[in-house]
């Protein structure tokens, strides 16, 4: 176990790894423009190739999280609730707190069979992030600028365009809008108190306007609200960088489900209700905190191979080319090739770097609380 995990440490692994998923990606991307002419002439079926492509590039990421840390996931639900997962479209809120909270969620899609038509309402600068953006782009993924006047148009149309998805998908919500710090969770509380809300200690105060449009947009189609709330054992703080490196965590994901003709159709009181379901999560949240878990049964679904065998496909494709040619940079004894190897690695790595980034908490901030940004839902 020792020698395991001081070879997951090996810089070289995460870097080979990396080269994996970076050199795969932009072949998928290739693949998935191509399909474009497909648009016109079979719709049904450009969103099916699309759904597996997407699969094939997100699944690299659940596999590190599943295979190569070995992170447990653990439902805290009923047997009923679970028995309908992967078998409806549903509206999913998930709780913002951690950088890997995103993978955490894409574990549960894939056990379920639903990772490649998965949906998330993302900010509009992540469209410009290579790989997950472009990827995303021909998912008919709903980008937004978090500017209600700029976004209203956009955000209905692409809304109203997945009304007839022939893949059963989880469209995930971060209602917070952004994810949880201590000084936007200061500042949140102050809007709450300004409004007469009641505050929230484990979450920042939800924006509405979001879940009100996707519901109204989509109601016909989604069949159910999932309300999940995540936390980790012992108070563990997960990174990326820590799931690259092999660490091991501990995940608890509360579900509960809400049918959607459960939930007011007017939007006040619709917004009203999702008030209420955080002051519940927030309940959950302090539980978890007294008790070590959350309320009710546990239920851990099984990993499934094919995100390892399709990692190994991918792996065995473009490494035995790439260790070749660094074989052959090696003995040729030139020095110009042996720098200009050196200096793709060096790259590299940086790109691979700047795209963890890209999760991390630190990086990830909005204008969150700056008086010159957007209003408060």
């Amino acid at each position: 176990m020792a020698l395991l995990a001081y070879l997951k440490s090996l810089f070289i692994l995460q870097l080979l790894m990396g080269f994996v998923f970076v050199v795969s990606g932009l072949i998928i991307n290739f693949i998935q423009l191509c399909t474009c002419i497909l648009w016109p002439i079979n719709k049904r079926l450009y969103r099916i190739i699309n759904c597996r492509l997407a699969y094939s590039l997100w699944s690299q990421l659940v596999m590190l999280l599943e295979w190569w840390s070995g992170t447990e996931c653990t439902l805290y639900t009923d047997q009923a609730t679970v028995d309908k997962f992967g078998k409806e479209h549903v509206i999913t809120i998930l709780n913002h707190n951690y950088e890997i909270d995103f993978l955490c969620g894409w574990t549960m899609c894939e056990r379920y069979g639903i990772l490649g038509s998965s949906k998330v309402l993302a900010k509009h600068e992540l469209l410009k992030v290579p790989l997950i953006g472009w990827t995303w782009y021909f998912l008919e993924i709903v980008f937004c600028k978090r500017k209600w006047e700029e976004d209203r148009k956009t955000v209905f149309s692409s809304l109203n365009r997945l009304k007839d998805y022939p893949e059963y998908m989880w469209f995930l919500l971060y209602c917070e809008g952004t994810r949880f710090t201590e000084a936007k969770h200061q500042i949140s509380m102050q809007v709450a108190e300004s409004k007469g809300l009641p505050k929230l200690k484990y979450h920042l105060l939800p924006r509405t306007k979001g879940f009100t449009t996707t519901l109204q947009c989509l109601k016909g189609t989604v069949t159910a609200v999932y309300d999940v709330t995540l936390n980790f054992k012992d108070n563990q703080t997960p990174t990326l960088l820590g799931i690259v490196s092999g660490k091991k965590y501990k995940a608890d994901l509360s579900v509960r489900r809400f049918p959607v003709e459960d939930i007011p159709d007017d939007e006040k009181e619709c917004a009203i209700w999702l008030h209420k379901l955080y002051q519940e999560k927030d309940a959950l949240q302090e539980s978890y905190k007294k008790e070590g878990k959350f309320p009710g049964p546990t239920i851990t679904p099984k990993r499934r191979p094919w995100t390892l065998l399709n990692f190994l496909f991918w792996a065995t494709v473009l490494l035995s080319p790439l260790i070749n040619f660094a074989y052959g940079v090696a003995v040729s004894g030139s020095p110009l090739l042996i720098i200009g190897f050196i200096t793709f690695l060096i790259i590299a790595s940086i790109a691979i770097r700047r795209l963890i980034g890209v999760t991390e908490v630190k990086k990830t901030g909005s204008s969150y609380g700056n008086p010159e940004a957007k209003k408060e839902n």
